[in-house]
């Protein structure tokens, strides 16, 4: 299966949605009106990224520094297939 994304691609969350902290969850949550998603670790910190400034690769190459040695491109590629297309993010172009 291709990928929707490349490395130059700059996601952004969709305005209908809100990355939060959630305390009492002790995790990140996507808030929406219908409700709230509870993300693993590793999603909320690639969730985290998706500023609508940071391109993929800049993403990567962040994520690799907080966990060097971890093999997480595929991964990354396939939560921003997930996310995409739950409608959680949505890609912005490049300026």
């Amino acid at each position: 299966m291709a990928n929707t994304f490349n490395a130059e691609d700059i996601p952004v969350i969709t305005p209908t949605f809100r990355l939060q902290w959630e305390q009492v969850q002790d995790c990140y949550v996507i808030l929406y009106p219908e409700g709230m998603v509870k993300l693993s670790a590793s999603a909320g910190e690639i969730m985290k990224r998706c500023d609508g400034v940071m391109n993929i690769s800049n993403m990567i190459n962040d994520l690799h520094k907080q966990f060097p040695g971890a093999d997480l491109e595929n991964d990354v590629y396939k939560f921003l297939e997930v996310a995409h297309a739950n409608g959680w993010i949505r890609t912005k172009q490049a300026v």
